[in-house]
């Protein structure tokens, strides 16, 4: 009986049966595992609760307000950029992304970022950090904008990955500005790695343009547009420092600005109109009016469906036109100098953005000679048979041609950029000028940059019967262009220009091989979003 009643009274198994004395023993010794780590939960628990009772630093992290212009701060910004040895020792606010954050023990390793510079910065539990404040830091969402506090301190050994790779900020304050979401469509790490690390994770074309916001963080995206708001600024410069007056030309136009048949159609309340393909026509106009010498910059659009690295639909037209006194050298030389100038300028003046982007995309340096390289076109003929090619006299050159040819420039001459001058009369625009000493050749020229056009432009005819004549030989209704021959109909002075593409010439003075690289927000024929 007794024999029975302790089998009732035995710890049982899964089938009823009574365990034996191994199993027993490891039964309890896993009940009392558990009931350690219960125990450790809940002393963990208190202690949490008791730390947070007793953060000292609870003032000094936490999530802002968002922001309404509630009050006006008296606070002075640092830029990371200017965190350099000579701050040393000195506490700063500075507002930045999240870029990375690491925690370890009591610290948490931070990389702020700001455009192209970032700095390490480094949440220590001490006299003025607390356990929490750390905690708080690490969970905070990367590329989330946070104005912290601290003391830069010099940095006990060279920072590698961080611009400022001399000093580190020891953070006394942490402040979320704007929280980011916490998965992100793409790394900004991955969409800065160069192309060389094959190993590791990379972000494709169509995926940065879909997340373009994104994309256009990295240091190198931020250094490519800073560069070409450069390129601008010196185009604008330089030409109104030779007396250019900067214009701006109708997109909207009642007809095809070059006659062709690459152009949008647009509604216009109960009519058609046309996206400018070139703001030509007005440039012309305005040196009627006497304005002598003037330039835009504006969108240009082409309805080309060409999926190629350096065509886009949509892009920023750098446009030139001058009147002359008696020969259209006199244009050449100008643009041939603008030029120089914006290599210059921009070899000079953002050597640190062309560092930030060759570490992500390498690329030879830019060459250029001043003056610049002038041939002319039989020259570029006769220098492309000696090299294999077949061509005719009057034959326009083909890409595979173009680049061949900035090759043998290259090598010939060790230059980048050159001028190509007296264009068969054939392939040229109607309103091109002949040469009045070759009838098949024409005042035109082309200008190239690493081997590809970057400028087409020429004299234009300013006599409106010899135009009307060569619009005749070219086919051309001459009611469609009644309004331009028009134009020159009450004294026009002799003239020239050209127009320029601002993202190829940023594509090729860098070295990039797609144009969408340099362009925003890119336009070709199978995007236009974002």
């Amino acid at each position: 009986m007794q024999e029975a009643n302790e089998a009732v009274g035995s710890p049982q198994g899964p089938e009823g049966a009574p365990l034996s004395k191994k199993a027993q023993k490891k039964q309890q010794k896993e009940l009392e595992k558990a009931a350690k780590k219960e125990q450790k939960k809940h002393e963990a628990d208190a202690a949490d609760d008791t730390t947070e009772a007793d953060d000292f630093a609870k003032d000094k992290y936490g999530v802002c307000p968002m922001f309404q212009s509630q009050e006006k701060i008296e606070r002075v910004l640092v830029k990371i950029r200017e965190l350099t040895p000579a701050l040393a020792d000195q506490k700063v606010w500075v507002r930045a992304r999240l870029h990375t954050s690491r925690s370890k023990g009591k610290q948490c390793f931070v990389v702020l970022r700001q455009q192209q510079f970032n700095v390490q910065g480094v949440v220590a539990v001490g006299d003025l950090v607390s356990k929490p404040m750390v905690k708080f830091t690490a969970n905070i969402t990367k590329e989330s904008i946070i104005d912290v506090h601290g003391c830069v301190r010099t940095a006990p050994q060279k920072v590698e990955g961080c611009t400022q790779h001399d000093v580190e900020l020891h953070i006394e304050q942490v402040w979320v500005v704007s929280v980011s979401a916490p998965r992100l469509p793409l790394q900004i790490d991955d969409a800065s790695r160069p192309d060389t690390e094959d190993e590791l994770s990379r972000v494709n074309q169509d995926t940065r343009l879909d997340n373009r916001i994104l994309d256009l963080r990295t240091a190198t995206n931020q250094a490519i547009h800073r560069l070409q708001a450069g390129l601008c600024r010196l185009f604008r410069d330089t030409l109104t420092a030779k007396g250019f007056v900067e214009i701006h030309a109708p997109k909207i136009i009642s007809a095809a600005s070059e006659g062709g048949a690459n152009v949008f159609t647009v509604s216009y309340f109960k009519t058609s109109a046309y996206l400018a393909q070139s703001p030509q026509l007005y440039k012309q106009m305005a040196i009627s009016a006497d304005f002598d010498r003037v330039f835009s910059v504006g969108a240009v659009f082409r309805a080309e469906d060409s999926n190629t690295h350096r065509h886009l639909t949509e892009f920023v037209g750098l446009d030139v036109e001058m009147a002359f006194n008696y020969h259209y050298h006199e244009v050449i030389d100008v643009i041939g100098d603008m030029f120089v100038n914006i290599f210059k300028g921009l070899r000079d003046q953002y050597s640190v953005e062309i560092a930030t982007i060759n570490r992500q995309y390498p690329a030879e340096p830019f060459k250029f000679l001043d003056p610049s390289l002038r041939l002319e076109f039989p020259e570029a003929v006769k220098m492309l048979r000696e090299n294999g090619v077949e061509m005719g006299d009057e034959d326009d050159l083909t890409t595979p041609a173009e680049k061949l040819l900035g090759k043998l420039v290259k090598a010939k001459y060790d230059t980048d950029f050159y001028i190509l001058d007296k264009f068969p009369l054939a392939i040229r625009p109607f309103y091109t000028m002949p040469d009045p000493n070759n009838p098949k050749h024409s005042n035109s020229y082309d200008m190239f940059m690493r081997g590809e056009e970057i400028l087409s432009g020429a004299q234009r005819i300013h006599d409106p019967d010899f135009l009307t004549l060569r619009a005749k030989a070219h086919g051309l209704d001459l009611e469609k262009i009644k309004s331009y021959i028009d134009s020159f109909r009450y004294g026009a002075p002799p003239h020239g220009g050209g127009g320029i593409g601002c993202e190829r010439v940023t594509m090729l003075y860098l070295g990039l091989d797609n144009i969408r690289k340099t362009s925003m927000f890119p336009r070709d024929p199978k995007r236009i979003t974002p």
